[in-house]
This record gives structure tokens, sequence and C-alpha cells, in this order.
């Protein structure tokens, strides 16, 4: 990729309202009509057949929904506008089958507002604030009634049943990478009977045939001591966090590290070698190589390298709209060319266009038509969070401004979104998430796929 290419790439290659033709083109065309069964096949291991949905397994799915859901749900459907026909087939279809968010958050709980504003009080610095409120937000539907209960009734609502949960805190620093793991992994342990913790692609298909739900978990970089004594001292933490539930990771998070260059870089120079050391471990090992918030080409020479899988897991399509966090159609055909996806996430600045449920179906709609139905999946890199956050996060004392943190590598942007665009694409609305595929004309056996059948296919895959 030329220098020039690139430094456009930092100024969204054209306008910040831009949006190419193919988001206004027509849906694609029904590809088979007629009597389906809502019988989900054997996986491609002949695992298992999951029983078609009970009416009150669909039930869950719209009824005794928070005002907050509720709300939420109303803009989604405001937008799709689906028949009645379309929302029965597409409820049941979601209901019965393995729903596996390729990137995103367990709901969220509110913060202790009183105990952040004494600790703000009493001089806790910011990295103390920050690290309290994580671990609240992460940690309270474990220990307060309250927050547990709406923990569950957005799991119910969402109908999903395993998120690759985001368990790392940005970066390779070992001890940054463990906090997140260590929340989560104290969440599935106290709850473990509505939420576990995944190892394997058999737990995810044991959790959904049990009624219950389960995060597989992702570090958010490769964790690196930075003594640099020899490679494969440098990289024997990777087996570590395996061994700990860890089964995907970041290879880059916006900048340069010494793997490769970040999305948000404007060289894009590449995989290092020592980056290509990297993606060996992590193939040997049973790890995902993520390269969602990675160049343009890194990305690229990355699959090339594996012979894993290699997925984005949470993204856009760079031929709708170019974004930094994009993937053009030369990266995606080396992400699915390595037997990887590229997981549509929920963010209307990267999505483009108005931002709504309708242009991520464009996005998913794109990867198909380009790619086949193996190489997307739904990353929704979103969270839903608690009714009472707002509330309690106003009685903490605002500060003075902080310092941009060196992560967050962002081009100047002015796109603006409507709350209704925002609230379409939530996630507690991932069952209008199907029922938007079932309008667009797809099989259900393509549905499948790209609300978990997918990421359960790498999943296996790269465990060998």
């Amino acid at each position: 990729m030329s220098n020039s290419r690139c430094i456009d790439r930092r100024r969204f290659l054209g306008t910040a309202g831009a949006v190419t033709a193919f988001a206004a083109a027509p849906t694609l065309q029904h590809q088979a009509r007629g009597q389906e069964s809502l019988a989900a096949p054997q996986d491609r291991s002949g695992e298992a057949v999951l029983k078609p949905a009970s009416a009150k397994a669909v039930a869950a799915l719209t009824e005794r929904l928070n005002p907050k859901i509720a709300a939420l749900r109303q803009a989604a459907l405001q937008i799709l506008k689906p028949s009645a026909a379309e929302l029965e087939r597409g409820l049941r279809l979601h209901a019965e089958s393995i729903v596996f968010d390729s990137y995103g958050f367990s709901p969220r709980a509110a913060v202790d507002g009183d105990v952040l504003a004494k600790a703000s009080l009493a001089g806790a610095s910011s990295v103390e604030l920050k690290d309290m409120k994580e671990d609240m937000g992460m940690t309270r539907v474990a220990t307060d009634p309250v927050q547990q209960q709406e923990y569950q009734d957005a799991w119910r609502a969402s109908g999903v049943t395993c998120i690759f949960q985001n368990a790392g805190e940005e970066g390779q620093d070992p001890m940054r990478l463990i906090k997140r793991l260590a929340r989560f992994t104290y969440v599935t342990d106290m709850m473990r009977g509505f939420v576990a913790k995944a190892a394997s692609p058999q737990d995810v298909l044991a959790a959904k045939k049990e009624g219950k739900h389960c995060l597989y978990l992702t570090g958010n970089g490769v964790p690196l001591t930075q003594r640099w004594v020899s490679v494969p001292d440098e990289l024997r933490y990777i087996r570590v966090f395996f061994q700990l539930g860890i089964r995907m990771m970041h290879l880059t998070y916006q900048r340069r590290n010494m793997i490769g260059d970040g999305c948000g870089e404007k060289t894009d120079a590449g995989l290092s070698d020592f980056g290509e050391s990297a993606i060996t471990e992590m193939n040997r090992v049973g790890i995902i190589p993520d390269c969602a918030h990675s160049g343009w080409r890194t990305s690229q020479e990355a699959a090339r390298v594996s012979t894993r899988p290699v997925v984005a897991s949470h993204s856009v399509c760079g031929a709708i709209y170019p974004h930094i966090r994009s993937k053009p159609d030369e990266v995606i055909k080396a992400i699915a060319d390595s037997g990887g996806y590229i997981g549509i996430c929920c963010i209307p600045r990267f999505l483009r266009g108005n931002g709504d449920v309708n242009v991520l179906l464009d996005h998913v709609d794109h990867v198909i038509k380009q790619f086949g139905a193996d190489h997307v999946a739904i990353g929704t890199d979103v969270a839903y969070q608690s009714q009472e956050a707002g509330r309690e996060q106003a009685k903490v004392p605002k500060r003075a401004r902080r310092r941009t943190e060196f992560r967050s590598l962002w081009p100047a942007d002015d796109y603006q979104t409507t709350q209704q665009a925002n609230d379409s694409v939530a996630w507690t609305n991932w069952p209008l998430f199907t029922v938007g595929l079932v309008q667009r004309g797809h099989r259900d056996d393509v549905i499948r796929k790209v609300i978990g059948g997918n990421v359960m296919r790498v999943a296996r895959e790269t465990l060998g």
C-alpha cells in the first residue's frame, strides 16, 4: 500500500459523511423461499442437533422487558418494520440457535456513586478511580441483587448464548491485561448457575442446551514482558494466558507495537518479524489472532502468515465506508482465505450512513455477497448499561480534564448520529439483528452462520 493511501486512511479517505452507493443498494434476493425447517442442522463436527425453539424460549425474547430495553427494542422495530411472519420466523430462529457475539461486553452494572465520591474526595488518583469504576461495572452484577436482576434480564432479552468477552485492558503488560480477566473469572465463579466461563466450543454448546449463558474470553493485547531476552522467552506468557482462559488476542491496538502497526498509524508498515513469531505461537497454543484494531497491511500479512484462521472480530467494511477501523475488501479476502471472519460492530460512527440497524445489515450483506456466508459474524463492541448508571455516576465529583490516553489515536471526525440509530443497534436488540437478516432474504442456515456458527467453527479450528 502506498504512503499516500495510508495518509488518506487517517483522513477517512474522503468526507466524513460519505457512503458508497452500496449502502443504498437493494437488499439481497431471497435465496430459498418456502417451508424451511427451523431445527438446527448438525454442525461441522456432527456434534449435535439443537431442538426447535419452544414457545417459552421465543417469548423470553419479548416478554418482561424493562423500560429501557423496551425503548431500545422499539427504536429498531420502527426502522426495520418487519411483518408478523418475518418477526415470528426471526425470533424463533434466534431462540433456537447458538448466538455468539464475536466481540462484546456482557451487561454492565451501575457504579456505587457514594463509594466513588468518597474515594475521590479522599484524593484517589485518576488511575485508582478508573480501576474502581471498571471493577464496579464488571463485578457488581455478582454482588448487588438489583444489578444482578437487571444483568439477567438483559441477557434473557438478548437471546445471546455466548460473548467473546473483552477481558483484557488494552496493552501488552501482563499485569495490565490480567485485571479484566480476574474480574470476569470472579463473575463466572460467583454466578456459574447463570453464566459460566467457556474453555471450549463444547462448553458453549452445553450452555445453549442447558438454557444458560457463557463468556469466551479475549485479551486486548498479546502479553509481553518487554525484557527481550529471546523470542521464546518474550512469548511465554501467551501459553500462560491461554491456560487462564484467554482464547483470542488483539495483535495491536490503534498504536504501533512490536508485533505490527495499529489501525491509527499513518505508515501502516505491516507485520514485524517478531509479529510473525507471535502468530506462530498463537497458532501453536490455540489462540485466535484478532486484527480488529490493526492496520490494513498488518491485518493482511497476519492472515497470510497464520496457519489457522485470523479474524477482525469487531470491524466494518471499508467498501461501504473507509474508517480507520474498517477493513477494505482485499483485507477481508485475506481474512476469509485464512478461514476467518470479519465481525460487524454496532458503532454508528464506524458503520456510517445513518449508523442504524439497517446499515449494520448492509455491512453483513456486503461480506456475504463478496466473500460468502462463512466469513462474517456480528461483534457488537457495545454493552448494555444499567438503568441506574447515570444517577450513580452523577454522584461522583467531576475532575479537571485529563490528557488523551496514548491508545486513543483517532482522526478528527464531525460525524453525528441520532438517538434512534444508536438505540437501534443496542446490545439487547440482538434478536432483531436476526429478524433483519430474515427480512434480507437469507436462508436459515446462512443466518445461523452469521449469528454464531462461524465463531463456533473458528473456535473449533483454532483449538484443533
